[in-house]
């Protein structure tokens, strides 16, 4: 659950009833790459999150959707973001706050 895709395509399933095909969920995830998205269900449907289903045309139309664990895993991602956008400016406060007074890794200070 650690990238910022894995996020983003649990949701963006999250919001349809039933299937999502791969290039409707390309869509809807704006910046990232096919590759990366590949992989992004690839490893959720690894984890039992996504499932996948291939309807055997030419060319093979893939649809997907959030499994029951998955659909389980919405309500605390909508939380986390809920979170992060009310502390979003106080994380980059404190941020800004720490460099301003922490030497960057590889610079020598004098003293």
């Amino acid at each position: 659950m650690g990238s910022k895709w894995t996020t983003m395509a649990v949701l963006s399933l999250a919001s349809v009833q039933g299937e999502l095909r791969f290039t409707e969920l390309k869509r809807q995830m704006a910046g990232i790459s096919q590759k990366m998205l590949a992989q992004t269900l690839k490893s959720l449907e690894r984890d039992g999150l996504v499932a996948r289903r291939v309807e055997t045309t030419t060319p093979p139309r893939v649809h997907y959707r959030l499994t029951d664990l998955g659909t389980s895993l919405v309500p605390p991602l909508l939380a986390l973001r809920e979170w992060a956008e009310q502390n979003m400016r106080q994380v980059q406060d404190n941020a800004n706050a720490f460099d301003a007074v922490t030497p960057r890794e590889g610079l020598e200070t004098t003293v």
